[in-house]
């Protein structure tokens, strides 16, 4: 081969044995490859010093090789909660094994999702992965209306009908699982702190926590049910309500670590001791939960699997084209429901 001849697909077809289309979908990051044959076409390509041509080939396939992981909160609360960096994490790394570049943004106020609405398009992102989603949220529905390809983190509230890709944590056997243990231990006046009633999350620990209840024989009392938004502040400002609502409490049920870590807090200087005057449950089990005084009991969630798993519905959504005899068959919707457990220390 002389020296200044540029490498061609064809040329690596050539060498590895294969077609060109299959060249195609190696350097595409198609998983419809044997692993023997994208070694042999990886192999071609180190061997022939091939350096695909990324905006001829974005004009041939339509694609950016760009992923969007879009959170629905500011950026303080974004790089303030464990939660979101273990969700990127999976992501990330999925997406780096598909040959995905990833693409973060926080929309938060109306500005922001008409921006992100204008510039998530195909011509910029090939799908979209969304987290942390409200009720009210926009741009899911433009999103739909555009055709991007879109995958949840979440099952998405008032849209049961539609039929969407999403990665949910089961977040009413998570809230039963922690009222259950509480009550399991002997408290009879088990109040709760619950997530934001707009998000799903929220809404289904509470479903959960409700369950248990009157699995028990007992009934939910509204004065034992203070709303937070899953940050420290609103951890503390319910844990405060509860007390001057609830002060009968000897159990308290928090729908996230980051809450509980500050209700732990308000409880210390109420003078109330746990566990022995108030047993505490959270949820998530971030690394800060093994860490607190005393060490928290809380559900752990698997936040990185759940970005792995959207990642992959997403890549494999992308990576499958209409006709390509290479693809078992066309993805579709999907959805994904991920598994918590109890991690008991020494707040029950």
């Amino acid at each position: 081969m002389s020296g200044r001849q540029r490498p061609t697909l064809e040329m690596v077809a050539e060498r590895a044995g294969v077609g060109r289309g299959t060249v195609s979908r190696v350097i595409n990051g198609s998983a419809r490859v044997s692993e023997l044959t994208r070694k042999a076409v990886l192999q071609a390509v180190a061997e022939l010093g091939y350096v695909p041509n990324h905006a001829a080939r974005t004009l041939v396939t339509r694609r950016t090789d760009t992923v969007a992981l879009v959170a629905s909160e500011p950026h303080e609360r974004v790089f303030a909660e464990p939660f979101f960096a273990q969700v990127v994490k999976g992501v990330s790394g999925v997406l780096n094994e598909r040959g995905l570049q990833l693409l973060l943004t926080m929309v938060a106020s109306g500005a922001e999702h008409e921006r992100a609405s204008q510039y998530l398009t195909r011509d910029h992102v090939d799908g979209v992965l969304l987290v942390s989603e409200h009720r009210d949220d926009p741009l899911p529905a433009r999103l739909a209306e555009s055709g991007v390809p879109c995958v949840h983190g979440g099952r998405p509230l008032g849209r049961e009908r539609e039929h969407l890709s999403y990665v949910d944590i089961d977040n009413i056997g998570g809230g039963y699982m922690a009222t259950r243990h509480l009550l399991a231990g002997g408290r009879r006046a088990v109040a709760t702190i619950t997530g934001p009633q707009d998000m799903v999350a929220g809404v289904e620990r509470l479903r959960g926590y409700e369950k248990a209840l009157r699995d028990a024989g007992r009934q939910p009392v509204p004065e034992r049910i203070a709303t937070g938004d899953f940050s420290y502040e609103g951890g503390a400002q319910a844990m405060r309500e509860l007390l001057r609502t609830a002060p009968e409490l000897d159990g308290v049920f928090i729908a996230s670590d980051l809450m509980a870590m500050a209700a732990l807090r308000v409880l210390r200087e109420a003078g109330r001791a746990v566990p022995e005057d108030v047993a505490v449950v959270g949820y998530d089990d971030i690394s800060i939960a093994l860490h607190a005084d005393p060490p928290l009991t809380t559900v752990h969630q698997p936040a990185e699997r759940m970005g792995q798993e959207m990642a992959r519905l997403l890549a494999d959504r992308i990576s499958w084209t209409p006709g390509d005899h290479s693809a078992v068959a066309d993805p579709g919707a999907a959805t994904v429901i991920l598994d918590t457990h109890l991690v008991v220390r020494d707040t029950t």
